[in-house]
């Protein structure tokens, strides 16, 4: 799926729409974003030393998930998500990085869902010689929690 058509799906835009593409394989959905060097969010963190925040990954990984919330989202919807279990950022991820999610939905209880996420990135050296490195597990997110949020809703008040 190209930038254009998860703009048919997603309503973030410009420079909060966080995804370069994304492949859906049944219940799954592998996203990518790759880093340039250019982007705003990088500018002050770190002068010299760029890093994408954290937060940043966070939403990379969560409008991954929603693009599993497609068949979910009308005009009278927003995809949110409204918590990350067990967040862990294990290496940073720099310019020149593709940064790489996958998520499957577990489970919904009303309008919310809760999805298995992880993300990689593969700026990482072999661990022993003629060995491929594995992908990094950069965090791990079980589960994240998405809302499919009627328009007008109130975000103070879940429920």
């Amino acid at each position: 799926m190209t930038k254009e058509e998860i703009k048919t799906i997603l309503p973030h835009r410009d420079a909060m729409l966080l995804l370069d593409e994304v492949v859906q394989e049944d219940d799954t959905a592998v996203g990518s974003l790759h880093i340039k060097g250019d982007e705003w969010f990088l500018q002050g963190h770190f002068p010299g030393n760029p890093v994408v925040p954290g937060v940043i990954l966070c939403e990379i990984l969560a409008q991954s998930s929603c693009i599993l919330l497609k068949d979910e989202m009308t005009e009278e919807k927003l995809p949110m998500y409204t918590g990350m279990n067990h967040v862990k950022f294990r290496s940073p991820v720099k310019p020149g990085d593709t940064f790489t999610t996958r998520c499957r939905i577990k489970r919904s209880k009303g309008p919310f869902y809760f999805a298995d996420s992880e993300s990689f990135h593969p700026s990482v050296a072999p661990r022993a010689p003629h060995k491929p490195a594995p992908p990094l597990r950069c965090f791990a997110a079980p589960p994240l929690r998405c809302f499919a949020a009627p328009l007008g809703f109130d975000s103070g008040k879940e429920p």
